[in-house]
């Protein structure tokens, strides 16, 4: 499905349905927008980790702008400002009040930076393998500097340079790098290199090769007043702990669980474990 809201249009997919019909009655599911990372990936490769989280909640898939199914337009937009009022505007859009926000990676900045601006729309947030500031990105170089093969680190020249010159090549970052971002093989669908992925190089060259060298918002984290859980990879390459760390510390009342044996992608590393988590972060929400 497709909504035309603001000056683009974002593919969004639900899974799940919002009522229950149980032996108590009818059960009003709450609803979680499942936020992306990338930039330039798309949602699929969530769905094969995330989707028996329908059973509990309504599911809201979506395409940031410039990027997947969602509509392409003039790559100066593809912004994290425009990605959090398309989020806003969809929500609206599905008529929805008070939402959960789950987002890896840079759909935890997307998550993050919204409920900074919406905290009255945010039932609940959970961040995945995230980060705070633009600071990762040089610790991200110093520990491929040391983890990283001279493959791994000629072909994450373009990421640091924002110079991907098309979606093959990209798609050959994500290969290559994939020992980087998982600690298991049980890849298959659930990892940005899988054939089904639609790739966008122009949203990922925008991101690395401008906004995200000026990203940070640690000094506002302290606005968000959801209940918080931050979800962390001991092996992360990309984003380390050390940067969920640091947000748990500036978000009030919120809590941190860092995985041992994932790195980046921890719904590849340990999926069952991080849905148990969430679900056990949710459980109050889910029986209210």
């Amino acid at each position: 499905m497709k909504a035309k809201i603001r000056d683009t249009e974002i593919y969004f997919d639900i899974d799940g349905c919002g009522l229950a019909v149980e032996e108590q009655g009818i059960r009003k599911k709450p609803v979680a927008f499942i936020i992306h990372g990338g930039p330039g990936v798309d949602h699929t490769s969530y769905k094969p980790c995330f989707s028996p989280l329908s059973h509990h909640l309504q599911m809201v898939y979506f395409d940031h702008r410039g990027q997947g199914r969602s509509a392409r337009g003039s790559k100066e937009t593809y912004t994290l400002e425009n990605n959090v009022e398309d989020m806003e505007a969809l929500r609206q859009y599905l008529g929805l009040e008070k939402i959960i926000l789950i987002g890896s990676s840079y759909g935890g900045m997307v998550a993050l930076s919204y409920a900074i601006k919406y905290p009255q729309n945010v039932s609940h947030l959970i961040v995945i393998a995230t980060t705070a500031s633009s600071r990762f990105l040089q610790r991200a170089q110093e520990i491929l500097a040391q983890r990283g093969n001279p493959e791994q680190k000629a072909i994450a020249s373009k990421l640091w340079a924002g110079d991907f010159e098309n979606e093959e090549q990209l798609r050959e970052f994500f290969k290559i790098m994939n020992p980087m971002y998982c600690q298991s093989n049980n890849r298959k669908t659930n990892s940005p290199d899988s054939k089904q992925t639609i790739l966008s190089v122009d949203a990922i060259n925008i991101a690395f090769s401008g906004f995200l060298r000026n990203y940070n918002i640690l000094n506002e984290l302290y606005k968000i007043t959801s209940p918080t859980l931050i979800i962390a990879g001991r092996h992360d390459w990309i984003c380390p702990p050390e940067f969920s760390e640091e947000i748990a510390e500036a978000i009030p009342n919120a809590h941190l669980k860092i995985f041992e044996n994932s790195g980046h992608l921890i719904r590849v590393d340990e999926p069952q474990l991080l849905l148990d988590e969430i679900i056990n972060f949710l459980t109050k929400l889910l029986h209210s």
